[in-house]
């Protein structure tokens, strides 16, 4: 097999893998009471600074951009919201529509130069142009997909973990999520859902800017990498402080006595080695299909994995009208991937 032919397939094994773990990674986390989230949020991305920290030594620590952390600034601002999402509407409709937005944004970035990117040239620019508008189509397609979530989630019947094992026993159990009315719930999930799904699609910006820029002698990062896994450690490092820095906020604004989940630790941790090693993969994709390719690709696929994650193992989705709104939405956003995918062919 020609080295061209062994990078493909590496491109696309890496794509299916971080499919598969993107679609899977918050799994662990629905079993267990979570709270807001915030306390969630810094264990996750703990374990993945450990991860890009092995990687960094793997790779013989390549040089360390601190534009890079700025992407992972941008994404952990975004996840400070999954766990409001997931309690409002549910895993498999909330990583739906947060892929959607996450495909539209990282796709009109790059192909239109946003952000002092090179605009990406594609061979048929029709067939682009039709994929991205398949994937705003579907992403309003799922907004009436309807996720069962029940409503009183800090009762003792439903998550006893919360009144048994929260440190903090004088306050309140119920997050402020846990206390908003069901219309309020839909609105508010999807409403942080895109927010998320727009933040999460602008994280590789910084790294591609670096690339971009390397091949001017003029500019500051002449001559840094092309080799998109060299700048993970920079970019979960940005990650890392930021969900830190928030924490601290946090803890700040609950006069040092935040809402802290002992059981959640574990899965949480968990949780993060998943997508760190997940958003590994998209890196070596990035560099092995270009993210022109990898890019519609695995942003579609992980909303097929968590929806039948939702359906069979949390019976969040139901009915026959949801089931048939989400094979909708699935066919629609995977034609739409496959369009703009092989316009670039």
């Amino acid at each position: 097999m020609s080295n061209n032919g062994a990078d493909l397939t590496f491109g696309y094994i890496s794509c299916f893998v971080a499919i598969l773990l993107f679609g899977s990674n918050f799994v662990p986390l629905k079993k267990f009471d979570t709270g807001d989230g915030m306390f969630l949020q810094w264990v996750l991305c703990a374990a993945i600074w450990l991860v890009a920290l092995v990687v960094n030594l793997i790779l013989r620590c390549p040089k360390f951009w601190p534009f890079a952390m700025l992407g992972g600034c941008i994404w952990a601002t975004g996840n400070i919201a999954v766990v409001p999402i997931i309690k409002t509407i549910g895993l498999g409709l909330g990583i739906l529509i947060w892929g959607s937005f996450n495909a539209l944004t990282g796709w009109a970035s790059s192909r239109f130069g946003w952000f002092g990117l090179d605009a990406e040239e594609v061979s048929n620019p029709l067939l682009n142009y039709v994929g991205a508008g398949l994937s705003v189509v579907s992403a309003f397609i799922f907004l009436f997909i309807k996720s069962e979530i029940p409503n009183n989630t800090c009762s003792m019947d439903t998550t006893p973990l919360i009144t048994e094992h929260v440190i903090n026993t004088t306050q309140d159990p119920c997050s402020w999520v846990d206390k908003l009315s069901t219309v309020h719930h839909r609105i508010v999930g999807c409403s942080l859902a895109v927010i998320s799904g727009v933040l999460y699609g602008s994280t590789f910006v910084p790294i591609i800017y670096i690339k971009d820029h390397s091949k001017r002698n003029d500019s500051i990062y002449a001559g840094a990498s092309q080799y998109d896994l060299d700048y993970v450690f920079a970019h979960f490092s940005g990650i890392f402080l930021t969900s830190t820095v928030y924490f601290l906020a946090y803890c700040i604004a609950m006069k040092n006595s935040p809402k802290l989940y002992p059981e959640a630790v574990l899965p949480g941790f968990l949780s993060g080695v998943l997508w760190a090693i997940a958003t590994c993969c998209w890196f070596i994709a990035n560099h092995s299909l270009s993210a022109v390719v990898s890019f519609p690709i695995i942003t579609a696929g992980p909303g097929f994995i968590a929806a039948m994650w939702g359906v069979f193992m949390f019976k969040e989705i139901k009915g026959l009208q949801n089931y048939l709104l989400m094979i909708l939405a699935f066919c629609i956003i995977l034609t739409g991937a496959l369009c703009t995918a092989f316009s670039k062919i």
